[in-house]
């Protein structure tokens, strides 16, 4: 009779147990997902700047170079603060495709993947949005005077 009271009581607290764990585990995720950044609020945020001015070195919100664009831009839309340069946002971030852009998703523009000149960001259908002479414009990636080096993802976007 006392080794059935035994049993029952760890079934209880086992099953109490793993109630505990799965709640727990559940609004992790759930909390993870409602904190991660959305393309949405970046690429609204990127929107407001077309027509903005380039500016050498400038990183807004009057005027922009093409890093502080995508710096600016992730900052305000995702609360997330990226390195500034383009070479170096080349060199910090996860390589990806052309075949899996995404869009929030950088291009990179240059010589070679040791001297990345310019940066945008990818909204979809081969077009970005980047800061360059004619300031902030959206374009194709495959424009002829740009070369072309590499993506890179910087952080993983809810829709």
């Amino acid at each position: 009779m006392k080794s059935k009271a035994i049993k029952f009581i760890l079934t209880v607290v086992a099953v109490l147990g793993l109630s505990i764990v799965a709640t727990s585990l559940h609004n992790q995720s759930t909390a993870s997902a409602a904190t991660k950044p959305s393309y949405s609020k970046i690429y609204k945020v990127a929107k407001k700047q077309l027509g903005k001015p380039y500016g050498w070195g400038s990183t807004g919100p009057s005027r922009f170079d093409c890093s502080g664009l995508t710096k600016y831009v992730f900052k305000k839309g995702a609360n997330k603060t990226i390195v500034r340069t383009a070479q170096s946002q080349y060199n910090h971030y996860k390589k990806v495709s052309r075949k899996n852009l995404k869009k929030g998703d950088l291009a990179f523009f240059g010589g070679s993947k040791r001297s990345i000149s310019h940066v945008g960001m990818y909204i979809g259908n081969g077009k970005m949005i980047d800061s360059q002479n004619r300031g902030v414009i959206v374009e194709s990636i495959s424009a002829p005077w740009w070369h072309a080096v590499g993506y890179a993802r910087v952080t993983d976007l809810a829709k």
